[in-house]
Order: C-alpha cells, then sequence, then structure tokens
C-alpha cells in the first residue's frame, strides 16, 4: 500500500509554487553563468525534497556568487531559505527551500559526487533557461 500511495505521489502534477521555485533558482544560477544546469523530480524516490535543482560552476568565486544570489534574490521572491549547507572550499554548496533543494557544484565536485548519475531513475524536467 505504501508503494502504491509512492507512484501516486510521483506521477501527480507538480504544485505550481514548486514549479516556479525551480524555473526562479534555475533563472538565477543562469544570470550568474552556471553550465549544466539541470532540475529532476525525486517525489516518491526520498522524502528530502520534491525537486533537485544541480548546476556547475567554474571557479570558487563563481561558486560564491550562484550560491549568494540563490539565497538573497530568493528571499527577495519571497522564498524561504531553510539552510545552507557545504563550504565553498570543499566544492559542493546546497540550498534548501525544503521542497526543492538548490545543488551547486564545481566541475570536480560535481563529477566526483555524481548526483546526475545516482538520481537516474528521476525524471528530468524540462527547463526552458533564457540563453543570454
Amino acid at each position: 500500500m505504501a508503494e502504491a500511495a509512492t507512484k501516486k505521489k510521483r506521477t501527480g502534477r507538480m504544485p505550481v509554487a514548486t514549479l516556479k521555485k525551480v524555473h526562479a533558482v534555475a533563472e538565477l544560477a543562469a544570470e550568474k553563468k552556471a553550465r549544466d544546469i539541470r532540475a529532476y523530480d525525486v517525489r516518491g524516490l526520498t522524502l528530502m525534497a520534491d525537486v533537485f535543482v544541480l548546476c556547475s560552476v567554474g571557479s570558487e568565486p563563481q561558486l560564491r556568487a550562484v550560491t549568494s544570489i540563490a539565497r538573497e534574490d530568493m528571499k527577495e521572491k519571497g522564498y524561504q531559505v531553510l539552510r545552507v549547507e557545504g563550504d565553498h572550499k570543499c566544492g559542493w554548496l546546497i540550498v534548501d527551500y525544503g521542497d526543492v533543494i538548490f545543488h551547486v557544484f564545481r566541475d570536480k565536485a560535481r563529477e566526483f559526487y555524481d548526483l546526475d548519475r545516482l538520481w537516474a531513475d528521476a525524471p528530468e524536467m524540462k527547463l526552458e533557461l533564457d540563453k543570454a
């Protein structure tokens, strides 16, 4: 019975508020020139969140810039940041919005942790980001 409930939750429609949050954080990452921005619908696969948004950056200053905009601009847009985990020097920072978790990786850290492969069972969400 729990399996059926999990499947039903995953196949249901994503709440509009969650979709807006996903697109807002992905757009902000794109503005700061983050690369390989991907979103995965992890509903039914984990209780941590509904969506993981991942992106890559090439340097520590860019990691700081993307994380900073993800905190400050998202707060201004009305989204609550529950916590920020990680360290600029380790190459992986996480910004937790509750239903959406935003992962910012340096290239080597993204390759090492390989969350794209780890969450391969999760459907990838289409992100239509402006290419400036």
